[in-house]
């Protein structure tokens, strides 16, 4: 993309001049409470990494030390090297010696309304026990295990036996689909998987056994599958192959020691859309990752010893990694983890929640916020919120007023927001508002955190001015980055490292204003966010392209009130025209190949796309007739003027 195409695509016309500071009651008493504190933490970190580090990682514990905090450059560099740590013996083992032994970690509650609460001395049982599980199923440390579950506590259980062994999760969001499932086995040469018989969502049944069973048609690797009970429906398990966790859980030792790992051993791959079609398999090791996630929980959320803490993502994205299990977990929090849809039985129900748990630090989504503005002001007005004292946002950019109403409404004008800015790729936020000082304005993600040093640059890799909108970049290393692609380092160099030199790029652009708060604009990609989720163009096309009426689709997103981005297609036929009838069948063909998160929200039938000479499909001018605007695009290149005004025509 040329760079006059970058400069329009993430083009910023939002002028914000609304300033919030933060209430003096809950400045006093933050973690960090000053600006000088937080410019002394800012300006060692990025002048001294080693030793701002070194001091960090003083909140973790260690079976060794370190012999080199930071060794090597970006895209190769390596923390805490010769050191020796185990992700769960941080988040569970280190609260046992004293009164948080009987301290809540997880408040579970299914959306039929059952609850389970369990102690960390009941999630240190539990942990052992499925660790002693997997052992017994043959799994070794360094071998892979997919988890494609509900949001159950054994979700949280079994990624945190996988860490205790060295064994390597591999979570998949549980809307993913039978073929997406095979996908992210293959790639990861998974050996076991644990799943349920299925979860609920707005009362029901998410049939997850059914997926993995069409999944191991084409995953040679996989030879084992545990299955929760959850909903009681009818599986087929087939002999020596599939088990009841519950049975297997029945004789087992509830001892089992963690195995003291190197600190760059893999504690994770997370797969994450690429605009290839090929997903990505992101690998996240054990100690960098943690510390990142561990010192973030407690900067961001200023989390306190008897904060109850919900963050609304599930575990099959980022989010969940690491602001449910792990950053939470390490700082002994207690988390709140709920099943199901925030308006089942109807919209109050996280209301209800935060009433009925005196939740103090609730983290959602964008998405969310603008569902809950929809539903109307009357479903959280019914309940009791004053518990709350922080709130957060995470997923994509929040619109300023969807920001004020989270303030106003939700917050009562007197909890803080925290818009928090990071990737899956960066395992931990990147940047954020702390809350006990910085002068929030709504829309903007503020400042870069401790050891985050940012630049907004132009495709050249020259530094910007403020209100110029360019490409947000990394310019140092930091501990939670990801470490490459699973089986794919080139791949790792290529998509990260290589559109502006010496800099770490991931598809944001963004700008800065005059006080140095950094304002993201959006991807400059063809990759979407929908509700949230990164999604590739690249694999709705090949869905859809799979279909055998179609001969060829472009996907573009566009402007949607409630999920910030839809999905709209423009698909051209092998012979006759569309219908109705076609386009519901094509939105059920990318449900069943991709799962529900990738329905399209739009069909809309072209007898041709527009292209350059070269052959190219012009998405550019395609976002522009989805979302019904007037295009300002060059196209000069374009093969054939005429495609575009039939388009056009079309949609009139």
């Amino acid at each position: 993309m040329s760079q006059s195409g970058i400069q329009k695509s993430i083009e910023s016309v939002l002028r914000e001049t609304r300033t919030f500071a933060p209430p003096a009651t809950f400045s006093a008493t933050a973690h960090i409470n000053s600006e000088q504190q937080y410019e002394a933490m800012w300006n060692r970190a990025k002048d001294d990494p080693s030793g701002f580090w070194a001091d960090m990682a003083s909140n973790l514990d260690w079976f060794r030390r370190w012999d080199t905090v930071m060794q090597g450059h970006m895209p190769d560099t390596k923390w805490f090297v010769g050191g020796k740590i185990n992700a769960c013996y941080n988040c569970v083992d280190r609260h046992l010696d004293g009164p948080n032994r009987n301290k809540a970690a997880i408040i579970w509650e299914g959306e039929p309304g059952d609850t389970r609460v369990l102690r960390y001395q009941d999630l240190h049982r539990e942990v052992c026990k499925f660790a002693n599980v997997l052992k017994k199923l043959g799994v070794q440390t360094g071998d892979r295990v997919t988890i494609y579950m509900p949001m159950v506590p054994e979700l949280a259980i079994a990624m945190l036996a996988c860490a205790r062994i060295g064994a390597v999760h591999s979570i998949i969001f549980g809307g993913f689909s039978a073929d997406a499932v095979a996908d992210r086995n293959n790639d990861a040469q998974a050996k076991v998987i644990v799943t349920a018989d299925g979860g609920w969502r707005r009362g029901k049944e998410v049939p997850l056994k059914v997926a993995v069973d069409a999944s191991l048609d084409k995953s040679a690797s996989v030879e084992k599958v545990v299955v929760v009970r959850r909903t009681g429906g009818d599986v087929d398990m087939i002999p020596d192959r599939d088990f009841w966790w519950h049975e297997l859980m029945e004789d087992v030792s509830a001892d089992c020691d963690a195995v003291p790992l190197d600190s760059e051993h893999p504690l994770f791959i997370l797969y994450t859309s690429g605009s290839t079609g090929k997903p990505k398999g992101v690998m996240h090791t054990t100690a960098g990752y943690l510390l990142g996630t561990t010192m973030t929980t407690r900067w961001v959320f200023d989390l306190k010893e008897d904060d109850t803490y919900w963050c609304t993502a599930d575990i099959g994205w980022v989010t969940g990694h690491s602001y449910i299990c792990y950053g939470p977990l390490s700082n002994g929090a207690s988390v709140v983890m709920y099943e199901g849809a925030p308006n089942w039985p109807d919209e109050g129900r996280f209301w209800e929640m935060i009433e009925k748990y005196r939740v103090s630090i609730f983290y959602t989504a964008p998405t969310a916020i603008r569902a809950f503005i929809k539903w109307g002001n009357h479903w959280p007005e019914k309940h009791d919120l004053s518990s709350l004292r922080l709130l957060g946002s995470v997923g994509e950019p929040i619109n300023p007023e969807a920001w004020m109403w989270y303030h106003k409404i939700i917050g009562q004008e007197r909890c803080p927001i925290v818009d928090t800015w990071w990737q899956t790729e960066t395992g931990a936020i990147m940047i954020s508002p702390l809350p006990g000082i910085t002068a929030t304005k709504p829309g903007s993600c503020a400042r870069p955190l401790p050891g985050v040093v940012p630049d907004i640059v132009s495709r050249e890799g020259q530094s910007l001015g403020p209100n110029e909108g360019g490409l947000l970049v990394m310019r140092q290393p930091w501990p939670s980055m990801l470490r490459t692609l699973y089986g794919d380092h080139d791949r790792f160099r290529k998509t990260y490292f290589s559109d502006v030199p010496g800099c770490y790029f991931a598809g944001d652009g963004a700008r800065h204003d005059e006080d140095g708060y950094i304002w993201v604009m959006g991807r400059v990609d063809d990759v979407l966010n929908v509700s949230g989720h990164r999604l590739s163009t690249m694999e709705v096309e090949s869905a859809l392209v799979s279909h055998p009426k179609v001969a060829e689709a472009a996907v573009v997103g566009f402007p949607h009130e409630i999920k910030g981005e839809g999905i709209c297609c423009f698909v051209s036929l092998k012979s006759g025209d569309g219908d109705d009838a076609l386009k519901k069948e094509l939105i059920g063909h990318v449900r069943n190949s991709i799962g529900a998160l990738a329905t399209p929200d739009q069909i809309r039938f072209a007898p041709s796309l527009p292209k350059t000479r070269s052959g190219k499909i012009m998405r550019r001018l395609l976002r522009d007739v989805a979302a019904g605007r007037e295009s300002t695009q060059d196209t000069t290149t374009l093969e054939d003027l005429s495609v575009l005004a039939k388009l056009r025509a079309d949609e009139e």
